[in-house]
């Protein structure tokens, strides 16, 4: 008689734990600022360029290199600009001007004027009076 084997239990693989590592909170440090006059001063800059701005650029076209502006005050021929956006700053004289394809001297407050710029503007850009 043939004796039989036994068979041996097979051994389970044991299971690897994941590791969980939760990230560290950085703290933040806020830093209060003691000097008022620094604040009052900075206030009163940019409420001094709020009463400069003459419009806002609502268009361009690269083409013939024009703008169109949405005016908040009037403007001349001649007059000095400076036109100021996210990768924009420079300062041109008003050589041209148009409304509906007309060349005009001078534009009113809320009129939407073509102007030929010296360099690309971008939409949102504001038009200062230099």
């Amino acid at each position: 008689m043939a004796t039989k084997k036994k068979k041996k239990p097979l051994k389970k693989k044991a299971s690897k734990k994941k590791v969980i590592r939760k990230a560290a909170k950085k703290k933040v440090v806020k830093k209060t600022i003691t000097k008022k006059k620094t604040i009052k001063k900075a206030a009163k800059r940019s409420a001094k360029k709020r009463e400069d701005v003459v419009g806002l650029v609502t268009h361009y076209f690269p083409h013939v290199r024009a703008a169109v502006i949405k005016l908040k005050m009037p403007l001349n021929t001649g007059d000095m600009i400076k036109v100021k956006g996210h990768t924009t700053d420079f300062t041109q004289s008003i050589t041209s001007m148009q409304i509906d394809r007309v060349p005009i001297d001078s534009a009113k407050k809320g009129q939407e004027i073509g102007l030929l710029v010296n360099s690309r503007v971008r939409r949102h850009d504001k038009v200062y009076k230099a």
